[in-house]
């Protein structure tokens, strides 16, 4: 008894004095290691589909955790450790687990692996302020039939500055450039090919030049954080999918969005109003925003539901009635003051649970509906009104911890499929994507997937991962001039023609895949990383009784701190 009443009151602490608002980002590792512990029972309350969280509430998952840990293993063990040390200051409110560059130089150590580092760090009852630098060198290479060989490296510089004002106010910024060091413009095409992502550094995609990215926000936060408003810019992930995500995803760059939570008890509330990168055919669009809502609960220790809908809004600089943070969006869409129902928005919404029948093992079911008819719900006959109007994407999967009763291994299974022109729009302007990448799953449309991922934590700072995905995908488009004859609905950033022919599932040209990844992230010290990748895809191109190989792999360098 005496240990809970301590824990609550650290808790309330560290909540009410020593608060730290700004987020972990959504790709730090902390996240798959409080899925584990949140598996295992050690933590009850955690939400894997609403991410990122603040360093507070992070925190105190790790002081529970802590409170915890003859429970654990020695693996986890010494996890655990490691993020003590690198959450201190948030746990603890002081510096003594850290060094500052440019606070004792003399003492300070590139090298050093008991405690985090930062260029410079500043506390006092009011205020406080982390200044990181961040950098990377990255050798990649391929060599397949589709990708061919390239070799390409590259390099990055950055800076992180991130705080607390007056225990309300967090703040975060990130910026970075980076550079092809060796390369040309076909080992560039083949960067982007596998990381889509670089398609939003037009000078490196255009002008064999440098890329930079950056994400920064402001967030106002209540005690104990009841309600949140943040403005920024950063990766934000909805939905319960262990290995990709229907909602929103991190498939695509960040954007930059005005966002408010709510939480009391059982029940999370999310409302976000953002702006996106479009294009229509390859044509610049000036305006395209998203207006998402998202509802979680929490029904027990065992079982989550959750809502979640989503409006992509074109060709409108700035509407009131997107920005009401409690209405239901597609009806607010069709009040929003248009002279005729063009429906030139695209409204989307989606349902999913978890369920936890038993320590280590639970199950997650989404479903995504971006059109749905009633009258027709049965029918998607090209006849009807207007036709091919019910599209939904659908996903299941299991995760287990402790697998086949071997310590810190991680299994996960998920089977995702979606219709043809799922997050597709008939106006070619309201697409579910930004910058041509999809918000959603990774899939495109008319298409499913078979996933598994093995991960082990093969000790604290070891980690590897090997995935396998069985993919199954048909797209074709025919063109008479400029005249669209036929669209078989496998292409995200095209969705007109969908009333031309009947829907079919894997209708055009079929094309099957098989990926074989694995992954490994080495920390030999403290905030210095080694990253290794290798893919290996086989590709059966049914349409036209072809097979094709590709491999390639990643070896990078990476500083954090």
């Amino acid at each position: 008894m005496k240990k809970i009443l301590l824990i609550v009151f650290i808790i309330l602490l560290s909540s009410q004095l020593y608060s730290q608002l700004e987020y972990a980002p959504v790709s730090h590792p902390v996240y798959d290691y409080l899925k584990r512990m949140s598996l295992k029972g050690v933590i009850q309350d955690y939400n894997s589909a609403a991410l990122p969280l603040s360093r507070q509430k992070i925190s105190e998952y790790l002081v529970i955790i802590e409170s915890a840990k003859s429970k654990l293993g020695k693996t986890d063990n010494k996890i655990l450790n490691d993020y003590l040390v690198e959450f201190s200051y948030d746990i603890n409110n002081n510096l003594k687990k850290s060094y500052s560059l440019f606070s004792d130089f003399k003492s300070f150590s590139v090298f050093d692996n008991d405690r985090q580092k930062y260029l410079y760090a500043f506390n006092d009852s009011n205020v406080s302020f982390f200044w990181d630098a961040t950098g990377f060198v990255s050798q990649r290479s391929s060599k397949g039939d589709s990708l061919g060989n390239n070799s390409i490296l590259l390099g990055e510089i950055g800076t992180r500055f991130r705080g607390t004002l007056f225990n309300s106010v967090g703040y975060y910024l990130r910026m970075s450039n980076g550079q092809k060091i060796k390369g040309n413009q076909k080992d560039i095409d083949f960067a982007i090919a596998t990381n889509p992502k670089f398609k939003a550094n037009t000078k490196f995609t255009y002008e064999n030049s440098n890329f930079d990215t950056y994400e920064g926000y402001l967030k106002y936060s209540t005690p104990n954080e009841w309600l949140s408003i943040i403005a920024g810019k950063e990766a934000l992930t909805y939905g319960f999918g262990y290995i990709d995500k229907l909602f929103l995803s991190t498939n695509t760059v960040p954007f930059s969005f005005l966002k408010l939570d709510l939480a009391y008890k059982s029940i999370k509330y999310s409302f976000l109003y953002g702006s996106l990168k479009g294009d229509s055919l390859g044509r610049d669009i000036a305006n395209k925003n998203i207006a998402t809502h998202r509802l979680d609960v929490r029904a027990s220790n065992k079982l989550r539901f959750g809502f979640w809908e989503s409006l992509i809004i074109a060709d409108n600089a700035f509407n009131f009635t997107y920005l009401n943070p409690l209405s239901f969006l597609r009806s607010a869409d069709y009040n929003a003051g248009e002279n005729k129902p063009v429906n030139k928005n695209n409204a989307l919404m989606g349902f999913d649970f978890e369920y936890q029948p038993i320590s280590n093992v639970s199950f997650q079911s989404s479903l995504l509906i971006d059109d749905l008819n009633f009258a027709t719900i049965f029918d998607n006959n090209k006849d009807g009104n207007p036709g091919n109007d019910n599209r939904f994407g659908y996903q299941i999967g299991a995760m287990w911890t402790d697998a086949f009763t071997i310590p810190n291994l991680t299994a996960s299974l998920e089977y995702t499929k979606l219709d043809p022109f799922v997050y597709t729009h008939r106006t070619n302007k309201s697409q579910y994507t930004n910058w041509t990448l999809p918000l959603g799953h990774h899939l495109s449309p008319n298409s499913d997937e078979i996933a598994v991922k093995l991960a082990a934590n093969i000790y604290n700072r070891l980690n590897a991962s090997l995935t396998y995905q069985h993919q199954r995908t048909a797209s074709k488009i025919v063109m008479s001039g400029d005249t669209l004859i036929a669209n078989y609905g496998g292409d995200i950033n095209r969705g007109d023609g969908d009333v031309i022919r009947s829907n079919q599932f894997l209708d055009g040209n079929r094309v099957d895949k098989d990926v074989f990844m694995f992954a490994f992230t080495f920390e030999p010290i403290r905030q210095f990383f080694i990253d290794f990748e290798y893919q290996f895809t086989f590709y059966d191109l049914i349409y036209s009784s072809r097979k094709l190989k590709d491999n390639y792999f990643f070896g990078t360098i990476r500083v954090d701190f």
